[in-house]
């Protein structure tokens, strides 16, 4: 896959990204938006010195509720060279980071190969790709041998929903592929001393008046990977950041009910996890995109 012709991710948009910008808004440059140590990962990606977090601009989804929508949609960041990322990710591991935490990473896939080759036996602390989920599988096998714990999102089961709120109406399908992938290059979940060291944790958002739908996600995971092999992190944290207000269902924040709703579903299959508390829910915890550690 090349930039110059840009299939990374599944709007295959074929984008010259050396010179203009494909659907995700990326060039051929790498545009990262923040670096440092971030503590409020699940606690087996924080641990206690916190997570060396890379929030790159740009992204594949066009979400109405993103809270990073700053650096997705607004292209908010700072041009660095491969080199430069490279260092960064060094700079991070000599801080105490537990992992290097790669936030929106599809468009930068190449790039950021080359800058962990760049590193080499220097970097000996896990790789998470943090990512929303709609990835190809293509793609991911490009990561293969180079990232060690999986941490997408796996946002709708109903393609109705994806296309209103991130206009994708295709996202489970190319997600639910890509989490079988994702699962099949890193096993299960290898936890020690607190810290997981690799596997697969799944993020699921819970949406304003769309519990049923969070339930179908659940129901999903339950079908196709075994539940004590992966993690599943229940999120309560929606807010309505960005355009969400265009859309009076969820112009709001979930209420108990539905929350609990949909925990209730994920503790009758027997999932092992992370739950948030509904105080989460703030702008507060939103990062503030100051270009720190760029």
């Amino acid at each position: 896959m090349t930039l110059d012709n840009c299939t990374l991710c599944p709007r295959q948009c074929g984008a010259d990204r050396y010179s203009g910008t494909g659907f995700c808004g990326c060039g051929a440059e790498v545009r990262a938006a923040k670096a440092y140590l971030h503590m409020w990962e699940e606690p087996c990606i924080s641990g206690k010195n916190g997570s060396g977090t890379v929030f790159f601009s740009g992204c594949c989804l066009k979400c109405c509720f993103c809270q990073n929508y700053k650096i997705s949609s607004e292209g908010a960041g700072k041009e660095i060279s491969v080199r430069r990322l490279s260092e960064i990710f060094l700079e991070l591991q000599c801080q105490g980071a537990h992992n290097i935490n790669l936030v929106s990473p599809t468009p930068y896939v190449p790039q950021i190969i080359e800058a962990l080759e760049l590193c080499g036996d220097r970097l000996n602390i896990p790789i998470v790709y943090n990512t929303g989920g709609y990835e190809r599988v293509e793609t991911l096998k490009m990561l293969e041998g180079y990232v060690d714990v999986y941490l997408p999102d796996l946002k709708y089961f109903d393609g109705g929903l994806s296309e209103k709120y991130s206009g994708a109406g295709d996202y489970f399908e190319y997600a639910s592929a890509a989490l079988k992938e994702m699962y099949r290059q890193v096993g299960d979940c290898q936890i020690k001393d607190g810290l997981i060291k690799r596997g697969m944790i799944v993020r699921h958002m819970t949406l304003p008046t769309h519990r049923h739908d969070s339930v179908k996600v659940i129901e999903w995971l339950g079908k196709n990977f075994p539940k004590e092999g992966i993690r599943l992190s229940l999120m309560s944290q929606y807010t309505p950041f960005y355009k969400s207000s265009e859309y009076k269902e969820i112009s709001r924040r979930i209420s108990t009910f539905e929350y609990n709703f949909v925990l209730d579903r994920a503790s009758e299959l027997g999932f092992e996890g992370y739950a948030q508390e509904r105080s989460s829910a703030k702008e507060e915890y939103t990062p503030d995109f100051d270009l720190a550690g760029i």
